[in-house]
Order: C-alpha cells, then sequence, then structure tokens
C-alpha cells in the first residue's frame, strides 16, 4: 500500500533529486566531449587520411626515382605555403556554417565523375609507369612521372585543406591551381608520346598507343575539368556560399 501517492520508492527528497540532476548534466557533459573528440579523429580536424598517405606514398617515390623536376617540387611547395597565406590575408573562415562542402556528398553524378578522374588520371597512368619500368620504356615513364607527381600533390593538399582549418575559397584554390599545372605536364607527356618511333625505346608497338591514348585521354578529361566545371561551375558556387552565409553567420 502506497496512500495513494505512489511508489514509496518514487518519493526523493530535493537534496536528492539535485545530486541526480549534476550526475545526469556531468553525464551528457562527457557524452557531447567524447563525440567532439570523435569527430575530430575521424577526419574533420586530422590531417592524415588514408587517401592521403597513399596519395603520399606516391609523391615520395616519383619524387626519389628522379623523374620529377625541380619545377614541380618548386611548384607544390609554393603551393603550400600560398594556401597559408591567402588562408590569412583573403580568405579566412567566416562561418562554419560557410564551410561545409558545396556540393552533397550524396551526389552520385559527382562521385562517378571523381572515380572517373581517379582512373584515368591516376591509376592507368601509374600502372603505365609501373610497367613501362619493366618493358624498359624510360621516355613514356619520364613523361608521364609529372602529371602523376602533380594529381598525387593535389589529392594530399585537397585532404589537407578539407581538414577544417581552411575557408571554400581555399578549397577550391588547389583544384583549380593544381589541374592548370598538370594541363601543361599532360601536354608534354602528348608530344614526348608522338615523338616516340623507335620501339627499342618504346617497350613495344602497343606501348606508344596505350601511352598515346592516356595521354590523350588526359588531356580531355583535364581540360574539361577546368574549363567545363571548376571554372564556370564550383567556383562560382563555393565564392557564393562563402560570401552569402558567410557573412549572414556573423549576423
Amino acid at each position: 500500500m502506497s496512500g495513494g501517492v505512489g511508489p514509496i520508492s518514487d518519493i526523493r527528497l530535493p537534496k536528492e533529486e539535485e545530486e541526480e540532476e549534476v550526475e545526469h548534466k556531468q553525464h551528457e557533459d562527457f557524452k557531447t566531449l567524447l563525440s567532439k573528440k570523435q569527430s575530430t579523429a575521424g577526419g574533420g580536424g586530422g590531417y592524415f587520411t588514408f587517401r592521403q598517405l597513399n596519395a603520399l606514398a606516391a609523391t615520395v617515390v616519383l619524387a626519389a626515382s628522379g623523374m620529377v623536376g625541380v619545377e614541380d617540387f618548386a611548384f607544390v611547395l609554393f603551393s603550400l605555403v600560398y594556401i597559408h597565406l591567402i588562408s590569412r590575408i583573403a580568405f579566412p573562415i567566416l562561418s562554419p556554417n560557410a564551410e561545409s562542402p558545396v556540393f552533397a556528398s550524396n551526389n552520385k553524378i559527382l562521385g562517378i565523375y571523381v572515380s572517373v578522374g581517379a582512373l584515368v588520371g591516376l591509376f592507368l597512368p601509374i600502372v603505365y609507369i609501373f610497367e613501362g619500368i619493366f618493358e624498359g620504356d624510360k621516355e613514356g615513364i619520364k613523361a608521364a612521372a609529372p602529371h602523376v607527381f602533380l594529381l598525387a600533390s593535389q589529392v594530399f593538399m585537397e585532404g589537407l585543406t578539407f581538414s577544417g582549418r581552411f575557408s571554400i575559397p581555399v578549397r577550391a584554390f588547389v583544384p583549380v591551381f593544381y589541374n592548370s599545372r598538370r594541363i601543361f605536364t599532360i601536354a608534354e607527356w602528348l608530344r614526348a608520346e608522338i615523338s616516340k618511333v623507335d620501339e627499342q625505346h618504346s617497350g613495344g608497338e602497343w606501348r606508344l598507343y596505350v601511352g598515346r591514348g592516356l595521354a590523350i585521354a588526359n588531356l580531355a578529361f583535364w581540360s574539361f575539368n577546368l574549363f567545363g566545371f571548376l571554372l564556370p561551375v564550383y567556383l562560382p558556387k563555393a565564392f557564393k556560399k562563402y560570401y552569402s552565409e558567410g557573412y549572414k553567420g556573423k549576423e
């Protein structure tokens, strides 16, 4: 019998209720802190992801091979310094609301487009380079290496700028900057492939066609990527999001 006031266990003194409220608040604060740490460790604030480490490994291997020119090294170092300068001087982070991705992460068309770019621009040329080592195609390897080196560096730099420490315009700067530079390296690659006529130095006739096909495919894809997507679509959307939502978040 409880006398009509409910179970006896439900009757609590004010002091007990206050202690339970404090414990509950401490528990919620701990969960919030833990979730923040997990989100930071999961890629939102960490620098190195699995994809970045793979890209970094590719750049180190190509750099150690001696097939990459000094001007390409200088380009990567300059881009690293420059993004830190413009992130502080020209494009600082205005608002957390303005730093979300320009396109949704579940965009299937964009996902397919990025996968095609990785296949054409990175994976197939890497296979072409490693196969050329066994075939003795020194000219083909040397011509394709700068493009692969710069694209791997671009992937690493894009992961760096998406770590949450850089604004959207700085993120957009990396693919535009690197894509513009790689157009020239791909053109040099295609010129070198066309000039190869001696099969003794090209590793076989089939490598002549494969090398030329890869160079043409990369020139076509990355030219469209720069002039058909980055400059007319991605860059305007990035600046619009940065200025509209950034200053809106400040108000």
